[in-house]
């Protein structure tokens, strides 16, 4: 999804919680230009994006990316942008992990490898 400050891309979690992470790149500004909208969007991320994710009980990463224009944004603009790209997040049980992991088998090594690959001794 993009909104004109915002790019936010998702895909269902292997794991048992949410994760966010924040992308912003320098776009020729300084870096205190950039850990500002850094700080801004891991904000709104955790007050805002992981109670909306806790509530519909989804388990899905997420990942915030800054387009140029997010650096003139105030704090207000990120929120309704982020809020905008919420409501586009496809918040159904089928993002959400599944039930039970996969268990790994517990064969012995050798007779999971291919005819050619085992060792064939007399």
């Amino acid at each position: 999804m993009r909104t004109t400050q915002l790019e936010v891309r998702y895909l269902a979690s292997p794991l048992a919680h949410p994760r966010i992470g924040v992308i912003v790149p320098r776009y020729g500004h300084s870096a205190v230009d950039r850990n500002l909208v850094k700080r801004r969007l891991r904000d709104l991320a955790r007050t805002q994006l992981l109670p909306t994710l806790a509530v519909v009980d989804v388990v899905m990463d997420v990942v915030i990316r800054a387009a140029p224009s997010a650096y003139a944004a105030s704090y207000d603009t990120l929120r309704a942008a982020l809020e905008k790209a919420t409501r586009q997040l496809p918040l159904r049980e089928s993002l959400s992990a599944p039930s039970a992991a996969p268990t790994p088998s517990t064969a012995p090594v050798s007779s999971q490898l291919p005819d050619a690959a085992q060792d064939k001794s007399p």
